[in-house]
């Protein structure tokens, strides 16, 4: 039965990732990416570095609600996720936001989650497991 509840979690912590995310790399799919080519370039790197968000948005997402090669989908995410707060994010970094919590809590929520679904795999109800 334990083992049981913790698939379960695990799924729905993979559904929940994986189906939030995907939603960024539709939208990107849909709008483009040159806000996010701007962002990598006025860093000093090279245009092609902002593709990496289809593969962070879109492929990692996929494989991670799926359950398949889901640890290397969660980590992409949590790369992502650090690239968008590097990029994006860094000058809320250490701010509140005007309700008192955290400014960059789901940037730091879809962080940990990646990285905690990489660290327990995908669980049983995943084509890892099958």
């Amino acid at each position: 039965m334990t083992r049981t509840n913790a698939d379960l979690g695990r799924l729905l912590l993979r559904l929940g990732l994986g189906g939030l995310i995907l939603f960024h790399g539709y939208a990107k799919l849909k709008g483009g990416i040159d806000p996010i080519t701007q962002l990598v370039t006025a860093m000093g790197l090279p245009a092609f570095v902002a593709y990496g968000v289809y593969v962070g948005e879109v492929v990692a997402a996929l494989l991670v609600i799926v359950g398949w090669f889901s640890r290397i989908g969660a980590s992409l995410i949590a790369i992502n996720m650090v690239c968008a707060i590097s990029l994006a994010h860094r000058p809320d970094l250490f701010k509140l936001a005007a309700s008192g919590g955290y400014a960059l809590e789901l940037q730091a929520l879809y962080l940990i989650v990646a990285i905690a679904l990489a660290i327990m795999g995908p669980g049983r109800y995943s084509i890892d497991e099958r």
